[in-house]
């Protein structure tokens, strides 16, 4: 670790997440979201919400809705933020315009930024001509030493001036990514002299964030390394407001298992932390499965809680080397959470997913045996309402295939007409004893395995495989049971 990075964290750690409300949640600014939320849990700090919503066209109020809501359905608490203010507002930057044209001004009066003129059409011509001739799409600094009688002959045509910082060239921009490690731009890579200002009077991305994290005291910049480039223009500016930047710290890109970056126009809607909520996925699953995507636990372990994670985090476990996005390897996250979490919480969780049941024939402590019954094969919560279909039709449709294979033969009658007469034996309060019930009936007929249990899952679910025999005996009850076999028993009947 540098120096000035020792020295940002003896200081008061304040780091934030910054995202543009021009989109749903995106999986990588999730991530990004949880190593400063983590990082600064780990050094005591304070962990800032800002919205960088200055895209007038395409920032909407829906999106900053959705990143707010996917943030606090992970679990993530911020200190500072829009929603809750802080010590440093405004928090949105369309609330502080004005204040970015005042650094501009300073930034033109010590001749490091200046008016510039030029059209759109005049831009769009530059780049044709560049395109043509195989020169990478850059401004030509055309601007930089224009004449008072230039200037005053393009306001009286009614151009309004944007500003642009003068990029110095050629020279290295050099840091200490906290990450990378030794990270060296060479400005004749940087496009030319850097708009900062519109001519709208709005504020651009590179210098907008600049002032935000001088005004806020943020001491850590944690991103995505594809801000790499724009670190180079922002330490230049820092340089010419003559301001100690933060630390800065860029996580690997997050690939598919093709090797291609995570995007809405290849993957769709499942770059988006939304998408994953409304499949049933547990926040604690995803929070898991992203913290652990670039960061090697100090124990190694795999399973860890978002506190757990945050008392041992830091950023020299995390990797250099791209991060893959594995859904399966996410599944498997998942259903370990659907199985080890507090069958109350998944409960809970779990019914909305259920919209098209009637869900009052059964007590809320039935819900919970029902749900505890069927998530041991549950991927996602999604996957509830086929798993627990059963429990709430009035009967089941038994399988086609299960109809000719197990109750066309002789001894699925014997085995469902036995069960029936017993019915009154059962303690259903128990789903051991039910088990155990049905176990002393199968020796009873001299059956067992398959021959035994086939035929009364067929008749209870209508299908062969399933949750603990005993445990759907036990929810489904007596009334419920009796029905069921009666009715399998019919079919019995018609299929001789």
């Amino acid at each position: 670790m540098s120096d000035h990075a020792n020295q940002q964290v003896k200081d008061k750690v304040r780091v934030r997440i910054a995202p543009s409300p021009t989109g749903h949640l995106h999986v990588g600014t999730a991530r990004t979201a949880l190593y400063n939320y983590l990082f600064a849990k780990r050094h005591g700090g304070t962990f800032v919400l800002r919205l960088e919503d200055t895209d007038e066209v395409r920032s909407k109020d829906e999106y900053t809705k959705d990143i707010i809501d996917g943030l606090k359905w992970l679990g993530l608490t911020w200190d500072e933020g829009p929603d809750i203010g802080g010590p440093y507002p405004p928090y949105k930057q369309t609330d502080k315009i004005d204040h970015y044209e005042h650094f501009a001004d300073k930034l033109i009066k010590n001749k490091t930024a200046y008016l510039c003129y030029a059209t759109t059409e005049e831009l769009t011509a530059l780049k044709e001509e560049q395109k043509e001739t195989g020169q990478a799409p850059r401004y030509d600094n055309r601007g930089r030493d224009l004449t008072d009688a230039a200037r005053t002959k393009y306001e009286a045509e009614g151009r309004i001036p944007s500003v642009r910082f003068i990029v110095e060239e050629p020279r290295m921009v050099a840091w200490h990514d906290s990450i990378k490690g030794e990270i060296a731009i060479d400005t004749s890579d940087l496009g030319g002299d850097m708009v900062i200002i519109k001519s709208s009077g709005v504020a651009i991305y590179n210098f907008a964030v600049v002032i935000d994290d001088i005004d806020m005291k943020i001491t850590h910049v944690i991103r995505g390394e594809d801000h790499i480039h724009n670190t180079a223009k922002q330490l230049l500016i820092y340089e010419a407001l003559e301001t100690n930047p933060p630390v800065f710290a860029h996580a690997p890109l997050i690939f598919d298992l093709e090797r291609q970056k995570l995007s809405k126009r290849k993957h769709g809607e499942s770059v988006h932390i939304d998408y994953y909520r409304k499949k049933g996925y547990m926040p604690e699953a995803i929070v898991n499965y992203l913290t652990q995507m670039s960061w090697t636990h100090p124990q190694e372990k795999e399973i860890y809680t978002l506190e757990e994670a945050a008392a041992v985090f830091d950023l020299d476990k995390v990797s250099k080397s791209p991060a893959v996005f594995d859904v399966d390897r996410l599944n498997w996250f998942n259903g370990h959470y659907i199985r080890q979490l507090p069958i109350e919480l998944i409960t809970e969780r779990a019914l909305p997913f259920l919209p098209d049941f009637d869900l009052s024939q059964y007590s809320p402590k039935e819900l919970e045996h029902i749900v505890a019954a069927v998530r041991n094969n549950l991927t996602t919560l999604s996957e509830i309402a086929e798993a627990a279909r059963f429990f709430f039709d009035a009967k089941p449709t038994i399988e086609e295939e299960v109809k000719e294979t197990v109750l066309k033969g002789d001894k699925a009658p014997i085995v469902l007409k036995t069960l029936l007469d017993k019915l009154p034996s059962f303690d259903f309060a128990d789903p051991a004893s039910c088990k155990k019930t049905v176990d002393a009936l199968g020796k009873e007929i001299g059956m067992k395995g398959k021959d035994l249990y086939w035929p009364i899952r067929a008749a209870l679910s209508g299908t062969t495989h399933g949750p603990d025999l005993g445990a759907t005996l036990s929810i489904l009850g007596e009334k419920r049971v009796r029905t069921r076999l009666e009715a399998a028993l019919e079919h019995c009947c018609l299929s001789k």
